[in-house]
């Protein structure tokens, strides 16, 4: 962990006087402010100085950087013992060149804020802001951490995991803003959410010659053609019908000429899982296929697979104690049970060392661009519904365990 503790003066702010309905102008100015100035994963040097220099106008903080391009702020409550909550937002963007047409678009050309990570960032800096001056409403300790590199293996929760920022920690919680689903809906379930994200490349080795005789080559093109269609059989027959998994390949690469056959093909592509042991199989699995579609023709191959991201599996107490905060803080939005998916998060890395949820929050609706998009924007109305989570969620699970 980089040694830049710092001790925020309580004089700088009047975080204690701070109301929800004030906080929330400076949440969608921070919102609006970040997604101006984009950064991608691991280059997040403006976006953890800006972060760093609103907490410090807080009081009762502890500010340090673990890594180069992330913020840890810890708040020691002062009504009693109790547990170490961590409270979880990203602050990455992505390599997309911007076409909302909003007035705040982003100013840095082909980086934009296409996943919400804007939002959780400006929410959480809200939820400090709140809690930061009344730590006698607290019991044990809150750390908010605003992590660098959700977006690019290997990650950036796994280096603040190596970084020991769970050390202690009893609980955590992250939220996400989703434009699919509707504006006043909270998703909280226990169980399984986000599925693991792995990847692999594929290069395939034959030998080239002209198209009009196909007889003195060995094709890659066709071995690819026959990998791709075969290792959808891992899944439909390979596989326990209960066990979702999905294996897809994205991307294939060769050649340059109608009339020649190359002499190579390249292949990327993600496999997805919800079972730690179906993951560790996948691999074994689709190496078997290639192998022997390879052996088939009189190809070789060389398989780059990168282990990426674990699945995202909410405790179910935790769930269970978040559904009730939800409801008593968010009395007028609907909390859903919502459904698992096969998108991933490294939020997961952090549940290696704590149980916790990640919760999903509407933020727009039928017909809003989807995340990763160009147009992709949020409802600023949902930023409310992510700082009252947060901030119920410090106070409830910071409570001794019951």
């Amino acid at each position: 962990m980089t040694d830049t503790t710092v001790q925020a003066n309580p004089a700088q702010a009047n975080a204690a006087q701070a109301s929800p309905e004030t906080v929330m102008q400076e949440v969608v100015a921070w919102r609006r402010h970040l997604h101006q100035h984009p950064e991608l994963s691991f280059h997040e040097h403006e976006t953890a100085r800006f972060v760093q220099e609103q907490l410090q106008k807080l009081p009762n903080l502890t500010i340090s950087r673990p890594t180069e391009t992330s913020v840890l702020a810890v708040l020691k409550g002062t009504a009693g013992a109790g547990r170490t909550v961590l409270l979880r937002a990203d602050m990455d963007a992505l390599p997309i060149e911007e076409e909302t047409g909003l007035e705040f678009s982003s100013q840095n050309p082909g980086v934009m804020h296409a996943c919400g990570h804007d939002g959780h960032t400006a929410m959480l800096l809200g939820a400090a802001k709140l809690l930061s001056g009344h730590p006698e409403q607290l019991r044990g300790e809150v750390r908010f951490i605003f992590q660098h590199a959700e977006e690019s293996f290997p990650g950036g929760a796994q280096q603040l995991v190596d970084a020991g920022i769970m050390d202690g920690v009893d609980v955590v919680v992250g939220e996400h803003l989703m434009s699919p689903v509707p504006t006043g809906v909270v998703a909280i379930q226990g169980g399984p959410l986000l599925a693991s994200s792995d990847g692999f490349e594929l290069i395939l080795q034959g030998k080239g010659g002209h198209a009009a005789s196909p007889h003195q080559t060995i094709d890659p093109v066709i071995v690819a053609a026959h990998i791709v269609v075969a290792l959808q059989n891992v899944v439909s027959r390979q596989l326990d019908p209960v066990d979702t998994a999905v294996i897809t390949v994205a991307t294939i690469h060769g050649g340059n000429a109608k009339n020649v056959i190359p002499d190579t093909v390249t292949l990327g592509g993600t496999v997805r899982s919800f079972d730690e042991n179906v993951r560790q199989e996948l691999p074994k699995k689709i190496e078997q296929i290639i192998k022997g579609v390879c052996d088939t023709f009189g190809a070789t191959y060389t398989l780059k697979y990168q282990m990426g991201y674990r699945a995202t599996v909410n405790d179910h107490d935790v769930a269970r104690e978040l559904r009730e905060m939800a409801r008593e803080v968010l009395p007028e939005v609907q909390v859903a049970q919502g459904k698992p998916q096969m998108g991933s998060e490294d939020f997961s890395a952090y549940m290696t060392k704590a149980p916790g949820t990640f919760i999903a929050i509407g933020a727009g609706g039928p017909g809003a661009a989807p995340h990763h998009h160009p147009k992709f924007t949020v409802d600023e109305r949902a930023l409310e519904h992510g700082v009252k989570l947060y901030v119920g969620a410090a106070k409830k699970l910071t409570q001794p365990a019951r």
